[in-house]
């Protein structure tokens, strides 16, 4: 579920928290597209409740953010590039922390015997956030999938050509 707008007064602590959260969302994207791993798994509290089965079928996981890391960079290396757009950053503040949703459009290239092939999805995240010692983290992420474009093999040919480097 999306957070509504809050039409109450915005505080400076309000707008500081809110500013933490986009620069978290953003830190998950540049690490991915940047192949910073150490920076991706910096997002996340040590467990993470995974959901991309809108884009990919299958269910739900609660996993190790090691282990989900090391997954997504051995789907994700294998592309010559990667862009995460994410953009309509909404939170809502409770006691146990907040959730949020951010727009993404992720764009995924790879050459393929000399030919460039893009693939494309466009959603929106919706995050569980804790406040934790060293700063906020997320503690879940469900992809809402809306759109594709291009080839979803991409992925599995990036998997094997990162898979045969390393």
């Amino acid at each position: 579920m999306i957070p509504a707008r809050s039409r109450e007064t915005v505080d400076m602590a309000d707008l500081a928290r809110r500013a933490a959260l986009t620069d978290l969302q953003l830190d998950y994207a540049f690490g991915i597209d940047s192949r910073d791993w150490a920076r991706y798994r910096s997002v996340f509290t040590d467990i993470v409740d995974m959901d991309f089965s809108s884009w990919h079928g299958g269910t739900a996981l609660r996993i190790p953010a090691d282990e989900w890391v090391a997954q997504v960079r051995d789907r994700q290396s294998g592309f010559d590039g990667t862009q995460h757009l994410l953009s309509n950053h909404r939170f809502a503040f409770d006691d146990a922390g907040a959730t949020g949703t951010a727009y993404v459009v992720a764009r995924h290239y790879l050459n393929v015997d000399g030919e460039p092939h893009v693939q494309a999805i466009g959603g929106y995240y919706f995050h569980r956030f804790v406040s934790a010692a060293d700063g906020w983290k997320i503690a879940a992420c469900t992809l809402n999938f809306l759109w594709t474009q291009g080839d979803r093999n991409l992925f599995r040919h990036a998997a094997r050509r990162w898979a045969d480097k390393s």
